[in-house]
């Protein structure tokens, strides 16, 4: 993941559709704030967190999306055909669940777009198989969410937009019994990659998911050709992350159009520390 603004949560199983018809960037899993609770320009009892109902709401959570991506970080987005201008809009948004919250003025100011496996039956698969082979994961995709499109505003980027999130997605998992979040965590290749290798050295020795859940990119990062030694400090969303109980499920994938390699991480809730139970899975949302 990157250290915001960036995209987060993503999977799939059946018949995938081609890879270039949308950005292979989606980091998947949600942001976790260092410190709980963090503060926030805009108090948390003043957001709200409600799931989209109309196509409306959708192209407010598409136009904060394109608003990050593109406007800040640069992003070359293959949108669907038609799709109006400043909106980031691609061909699995019509198969997801889109949480906004807002602030007390009503506007959007953070999103996450959640793939159900009803939802990836339905599609043909999910996401983030247009980076990885998850063949190993197929035992857990009948009670697992793909995470994805998640971005905050630029003027509430201190936690609290994060926790209200994370507070919303605990609810959706619950009730709807699924109990594994899987996702993409994203490190620049500014400096051509060397960072990313290095980060993954590292977390292979401490954190790497068991081999029975290993997945392998289709655009696998040349770690072997990069400095992998270099001393360098885990990205600090990446350790919010191995807090709760994540784990990486293998080597990652380059993403060209972001410009980041993707690590794969999995989290399933039963890993979850019994003080991000507390905070995380004990919230309702509408």
């Amino acid at each position: 993941m990157r250290d915001l603004p960036q995209p987060t949560f993503a999977l799939a199983e059946l018949r995938m559709p081609p890879r270039r018809l949308m950005p292979t960037r989606q980091a998947v899993l949600p942001i976790v704030p260092d410190s709980i609770p963090a503060p926030a320009p805009v108090p948390q009892a003043a957001m709200t967190a409600a799931w989209a109902t109309t196509p409306q709401h959708v192209e407010q959570a598409q136009r904060l999306r394109h608003q990050v991506f593109v406007g800040e970080m640069g992003a070359r987005l293959n949108n669907i055909p038609g799709t109006p201008p400043g909106l980031d809009r691609d061909i699995f948004d019509a198969h997801c669940e889109h949480l906004l919250v807002r602030s007390s003025t009503g506007d959007v100011i953070g999103t996450y777009r959640v793939m159900t496996p009803t939802a990836a039956r339905r599609m043909g698969g999910w996401y983030s198989e247009t980076e990885f082979d998850f063949t190993r994961l197929r035992h857990h995709t009948a009670t697992m969410a793909e995470l994805g499109r998640s971005c905050v505003h630029p003027d509430h980027r201190n936690g609290g937009v994060i926790m209200t999130l994370w507070a919303a997605l605990g609810d959706f998992m619950r009730r709807n019994q699924l109990d594994t979040m899987v996702g993409c965590a994203s490190i620049s290749m500014r400096d051509g990659g060397h960072v990313a290798a290095s980060v993954w050295e590292q977390l292979r020795q401490t954190h790497l998911a068991p081999i029975e859940h290993h997945v392998q990119p289709r655009l696998a990062l040349p770690v072997d050709e990069l400095n992998k030694r270099l001393q360098v400090e885990t990205p600090a969303l990446i350790k919010g992350y191995l807090r709760c109980g994540a784990k990486v499920l293998g080597p990652p994938a380059w993403d060209p159009d972001f410009n980041t390699a993707d690590l794969p991480m999995m989290l399933r809730l039963c890993d979850l520390p019994s003080r991000y139970q507390r905070h995380f899975m004990g919230a309702a949302t509408a």
